[in-house]
């Protein structure tokens, strides 16, 4: 079975991202409705050492995007419980579990989950084997480069790879770098030369030529997409037309029907205050997109609207005018 198929134009496939808090199931259903990526991932499920899993898997939803496959992502530095919450989220039709050794949040850290598990690839490779052993579906690792430095970068991806995880999803930055400098896209190339599993990249692809130039200078299998698909909706679809050789060109009528569909998915106990918030924070990452945008970025981060409609009857004339999605 291949896990990670190009299509019938030979774009190689392509990921949703799982990222907490702004990419969760209202982002989420508003990309799935704009499309264009092959699967999507959960933005993590904590796996406490007190954990009751059965009521934390509740919040996984298999068919939340269907057609489109939606992974659940696990967190925790247990074997046993990672291994139970596993099996709760295969009998609830999850098509693949992914391990996160990647999360840099000092919560998380702090509690031996997360990144921290890359400063020794034995626990990882347990965790991970745990997993790979309590369920029947594939499973999966999205990992960074490593905790304080890259000196345990080989020793973690093979301690991966000889865990049985079907393949691993690379963000070369280590724990200490959180999301500041640039990826290292050189440790990419480097995995894929030693692994004999598939790998996907993430980190840095912002434009259509950043994941080309990803795709050709790493040789990675797949790619792995979050703050670019949050600054670009159909950034996707243009890769895909990249390979089709079809022009894709979205029109501003498309985007407004990206904010629709996210309004209508964000939850209803939000009150309007939340929901402006959820939208600033939406229009924050677009305004990142361009130099015009940036420079009125704040003005919208700052706006003191408390109604969604109000705010975006203020937002998108300024989003319009420097409206930059069909240029890569």
């Amino acid at each position: 079975m291949n896990l990670l198929p190009r299509d019938e134009n030979g774009c190689p496939y392509l990921q949703l991202a799982p990222m907490e808090g702004v990419g969760d199931r209202c982002f989420r259903r508003a990309m799935a409705f704009v499309g264009g990526f092959d699967e999507a991932v959960r933005d993590f499920l904590r796996v406490p050492i007190n954990a009751h899993v059965k009521s934390l898997a509740k919040v996984y939803v298999a068919d939340e995007l269907s057609p489109i496959p939606l992974a659940a992502q696990i967190m925790g530095s247990d074997p046993d419980l990672m291994a139970d919450m596993a099996q709760e989220l295969s009998q609830r039709g999850a098509p693949r579990i992914d391990v996160n050794c990647g999360c840099p949040s000092p919560t998380v850290t702090g509690r031996g989950a997360g990144s921290s598990l890359l400063k020794d690839p034995r626990i990882l490779h347990e965790v991970a084997r745990s997993v790979v052993r309590a369920v029947a579906i594939p499973v999966t690792i999205k990992m960074r480069s490593g905790y304080e430095d890259t000196s345990l970068f080989e020793e973690n991806i093979l301690a991966a790879q000889e865990s049985g995880v079907r393949y691993i999803t690379l963000h070369p930055r280590t724990k200490v770098d959180g999301y500041g400098p640039p990826a290292r896209w050189d440790l990419i190339a480097r995995a894929k030369s030693i692994l004999s599993i598939p790998l996907i990249g993430n980190g840095d692809i912002l434009t259509v030529t950043d994941a080309i130039s990803m795709l050709r200078n790493t040789g990675c299998d797949g790619l792995m997409i979050g703050r670019g698909s949050i600054m670009n909706p159909f950034l996707f679809h243009q890769i895909k037309a990249h390979y089709s050789q079809v022009p894709y060109e979205p029109k501003w009528e498309h985007l407004l029907q990206f904010f629709e569909a996210f309004i209508a998915e964000t939850p209803g106990d939000f009150s309007l205050k939340l929901r402006v918030n959820k939208l600033k924070q939406l229009l924050g990452f677009i305004f990142k997109s361009n130099g015009q945008l940036k420079e009125k970025r704040q003005l919208v981060l700052s706006a003191s609207h408390t109604d969604p409609k109000a705010f975006l009857a203020f937002a998108l004339p300024l989003l319009q005018e420097g409206w930059m999605f069909r240029k890569v």
